[in-house]
Formats: C-alpha cells, structure tokens, sequence
C-alpha cells in the first residue's frame, strides 16, 4: 500500500501524507507534483474518479483532507466507498478509493490501534501509488533497513486473517509485478495486487 492509501490512507498507503490522515513527512519529497495538485471541488472529484473502476466511482464520496487532518465531503456517494483526490505533496499521483471495511482499517492504522476484527477492505489506486516502506508501516522515508518500493496502479485486500496472506509471498523486497504482502507480520499486513 502507498503512503497515500494507508494516508487515507492513505485513505490511506499506501500506504502516508494526507494531513492527519498518515504519519506525516518530516521531509517535503523531492519531487513533488504541487503544481498539478487538484485546487477546487470539481478538480478534486476529477482526481478523485481516476482511483477506481468508473462505475464505482461514479457512486463513491469523495472527501478532502482540511488543513487541520479532518475531513471534508467534497460530494456525498451511494455505494459505500470513498475516494479521495492526489495528494500533492507526494512525488507522484496516488488518488484512492475504498470500501468501508478498508476505510475503518486505515483509520485503525493512522490511529496505530487493531484494525477490526472480521472487516475485510477493498482499496483502490489505479493511478498508482507514492512510493513507501514494504516492512515498515510508520516509515516517512527511506532508509538501509525499511525497504522501500516503488508500486505503480494497484488494489489491496486489507484486513484478511494471517492464513489468506500466508499463500503469498511476504518478501522485505518483492517482486512489484506481482501479488504480495505489505508490512507482513504487522497488524496492518495486507495484499498489494498490480494491475498493470
């Protein structure tokens, strides 16, 4: 997951930058990509429909971090999931998009509390994702012993019991082209599936 998902999370992760929403960067990324940053509602829903499938984003909420960490809705959904816009201050476009169960797992994972018991997430970034830690689920930047991947467009299954991501592998360094888990042996462990 990208900072941004688990930012949500990241949603939120992503695995994290959204303000209040993941551990924040003591270090602006090199790169960032503000210049493009969605400015207003409309731009923000635009950015925000590209995280997931058109259909279910066309009956997602869509919300926006305050300056603040709390949220906004930008426009209320149907369907159950929420998405939300890039974050600009991640060095490249990661909108997401998730279901309820992910939602309350992010939430869980930003809040460094159990995620629940029983819910399993569905999260979207078909954009791609920021870049982040594959071991260490609190990392805000590289290092020698974190791990760090690079993920391009994705879903993650989160909130699965130990045995569904046991048929997986939990490699420190995966291979990206292929399903595997995120920050195994953590409470937030949970399936990266690559789509392109």
């Amino acid at each position: 997951m990208s900072r941004s998902l688990l930012a949500f999370s990241a949603c939120a992760v992503a695995l994290g930058a959204y303000a209040g929403l993941a551990p924040a960067s003591p270090h602006p990324p090199a790169h960032s990509h503000a210049a493009m940053a969605p400015q207003n509602d409309q731009e923000l829903i635009h950015s925000a429909m590209h995280a997931a499938p058109a259909k279910v984003a066309a009956g997602a909420a869509v919300v926006a971090a305050n300056a603040d960490g709390t949220l906004r809705t930008v426009r209320p959904g149907t369907n159950g999931f929420t998405c939300m816009a890039d974050n600009p201050t991640t060095p490249g476009p990661d909108p997401m998009c998730m279901d309820g169960s992910a939602l309350a797992w992010a939430g869980a994972w930003m809040g460094h509390k159990p995620p629940p018991a029983g819910k399993v997430g569905l999260m979207y970034m078909l954009s791609g994702g920021t870049d982040a830690s594959n071991t260490d689920p609190y990392a805000t930047k590289p290092d020698a012993t974190n791990h760090w991947v690079e993920t391009g467009p994705h879903v993650m299954v989160v909130g699965a019991d130990p045995a569904f991501y046991a048929q997986y592998p939990k490699n420190p360094t995966p291979d990206t082209a292929v399903p595997y888990v995120m920050w195994a042996g953590t409470p937030y462990e949970h399936l990266m599936i690559p789509i392109k």
